[in-house]
């Protein structure tokens, strides 16, 4: 499993990040372990409050495991890891706490340890952490026969697929993958061997290539958002230049930013709403679906929670009965019988613990299944959705394309500026 960790403060705010079940289909705390509280605001507020003997702002540790798609992990599978990342990490002992998230069909889990050793009153030192779980992670993808990803390999495997924290929240405000994006800009740079055909093969599919302020080549879309080149493209500036040039004939990104909002109407807006709203109204039965399984799913482990905790009273007293008291009990402790009953108990009392922990995550797997089918339903909408709106983005441009005067010189964006005719009476402009 992928392990990614994180030196930080801000205990409440951690806190409700973690139990937040908006996000997350299921939200479960499975181990509170060294702190005086036993819930998990409590304990990170008790971690805070040590701190402040200490001049450690970073007082938490948090760390997130996450296992390869598809595979099953049951809550001691979580456990042993972050066992090992304690250990190598220098945090045995620590209090701690493990949460495990469900999202769309998946399971991961977080591990949060307080730094401050409250003997020493000083942070435990997490020096070449970031290494440490690398190769940790490589270990266990290994260990369960998971297919390792390109980034565990020993000699790597960079794709240029990837990409930053930055560029992902900028296309989710725009609703798109950023994929589709990466993908749009590789296809046009593959195809391209100077500024202007780049600029052309990019027109074609929706985005305007520019001059920069002092990011160099940019491109902007439709709408006026704009992309950095080169990290789009996933190269540096300089090989951008050495293909293309240093771009001194392309325009500058404020005259192809009118340029293209001279030729966004309100109508290529209203097609592109339309199909937005079109694309919301066919997620909508999948979507309550989806809502109305996690709500089923949340009564299911109540009731196997309510059933347990039910049995566990039960065996409790059952087993609390076998010990004699008064004069038995007395004859039953020096006879050793006293003592053969209270270890029956303790094996009976972790058998049904184990017993009980295999029964939550059976429940959890079952559960994950159901889910992971419906969400297969969804990714082929999403799928299908985006396949329409490079379909819409094709057509919007033919239809930029068709809206100028055809007797007018072609007016690229790569060029010193936009070439212009008077508009010829009796011709109209209206998309």
């Amino acid at each position: 499993m992928i392990l990614k960790g994180s030196q930080r403060s801000g205990a409440k705010q951690l806190a409700g990040h973690l139990l937040n079940d908006r996000d997350n289909d299921h939200v479960s705390v499975v181990e509170v372990r060294g702190f005086v509280a036993n819930d998990l605001h409590g304990a990170l507020a008790e971690a805070y409050a040590v701190s402040r003997g200490t001049q450690c702002k970073q007082f938490i540790f948090s760390l997130s495991l996450n296992p390869p798609k598809g595979a099953e992990t049951g809550e001691e599978d979580f456990r042993r890891a972050a066992d090992e990342a304690e250990k190598r990490l220098g945090l045995e002992g620590q209090p701690r706490a493990i949460i495990i998230h469900e999202k769309e069909g998946r399971r991961h889990a977080h591990v949060v340890w307080s730094r401050i050793d409250p003997d020493a009153m000083r942070a435990v030192n997490l020096s070449h952490f970031k290494n440490k779980l690398t190769a940790l992670s490589r270990e266990l993808y290994l260990e369960n026969g998971w297919s390792l990803p390109d980034g565990l390999r020993e000699h790597g495997g960079k794709s240029p697929l990837n990409f930053t924290l930055a560029e992902w929240q900028q296309a989710r405000r725009l609703g798109l993958d950023p994929r589709e994006i990466k993908d749009v800009f590789r296809e046009a740079w593959t195809q391209s061997d100077s500024a202007k055909a780049f600029a052309a093969a990019l027109e074609e599919r929706g985005y305007f290539l520019a001059k920069g302020d002092r990011r160099g080549f940019v491109a902007l879309d439709v709408e006026g958002n704009v992309f950095s080149v080169p990290k789009y493209l996933g190269v540096k500036t300089g090989e951008v230049r050495r293909k293309f040039g240093d771009g001194e004939t392309l325009r500058e990104l404020t005259d192809v930013r009118s340029a293209v909002a001279e030729q966004v109407t309100a109508k290529l807006k209203g097609f592109v709403a339309e199909a937005k709203a079109a694309q919301a109204q066919d997620l909508r039965p999948l979507v309550a679906r989806r809502d109305e399984q996690r709500s089923d799913h949340r009564a299911e482990r109540e009731r196997l929670k309510f059933m347990q905790a039910e049995r566990w009273r039960q065996e409790t007293d059952a087993r609390a009965q076998r010990l004699r008291k008064g004069l038995g009990g007395f004859v039953d402790m020096l006879s050793g019988k006293a003592a053969e009953i209270k270890s029956r108990n303790q094996i009976e009392a972790f058998e049904g613990l184990r017993r009980d922990q295999a029964q939550r995550d059976q429940l959890v797997f079952d559960q994950m299944r159901e889910r992971r089918a419906l969400q297969e339903r969804i990714d082929k909408m999403r799928l299908r959705h985006v396949q329409e709106r490079k379909a819409l983005n094709r057509d919007a441009i033919r239809f930029l394309h068709a809206s100028r005067d055809p007797n007018a010189p072609d007016r690229r964006i790569d060029g010193d500026g936009p070439h212009r005719r008077p508009r010829r009476r009796g011709v109209t402009h209206e998309l």
